[in-house]
């Protein structure tokens, strides 16, 4: 028998939910908003004041968007666009603890997102690692 845990966290089919795309419309839209809005921050060491909503609205529609993402199947997380998003927090965290290396993080996470969002969906859908529960089935199909 299955461990339902794993069916809720991986599910046969990657779940959804009407207004689903225009949701992620807009908080992509509301993310590339907090990412150019704190770039002055990161960029040219501006004070905090200046660009620190920017900061917020960035973290939050990220952490919305992934949030969403690992809802619909957790093997998100597992494909090549959840290991660049969990790559991205950890070159955050980097740059939290070496302030003197912001600007160059922060390009960093620019061309690694660029990269990732616009390759091929075969590419952001590439699995790094086998999700648990899930050695024996076919992976979604599906560009999410």
């Amino acid at each position: 028998m299955p461990d339902p845990w794993l069916a809720t966290l991986f599910p046969a089919q990657p779940r959804g939910f009407r207004g689903e795309r225009w949701l992620n419309i807009g908080l992509r839209c509301a993310h590339l908003v907090g990412i150019a809005g704190m770039a002055g921050g990161f960029l040219f060491a501006l004070d905090a004041a200046d660009w620190g909503l920017y900061w917020y609205l960035a973290l939050a529609s990220g952490v919305a968007l992934s949030v969403m993402y690992v809802w619909s199947t957790a093997a998100w997380l597992f494909e090549l666009k959840g290991l660049a998003v969990l790559l991205k927090i950890a070159l955050l965290a980097g740059a939290t603890a070496y302030p003197a290396l912001r600007g160059e993080v922060f390009v960093t996470i620019i061309v690694l997102s660029g990269l990732i969002a616009h390759a091929p969906a075969k590419v952001r859908s590439r699995q790094w690692l086998r999700p648990p529960g899930t050695i024996g089935r076919r992976p979604p199909a599906g560009g999410r």
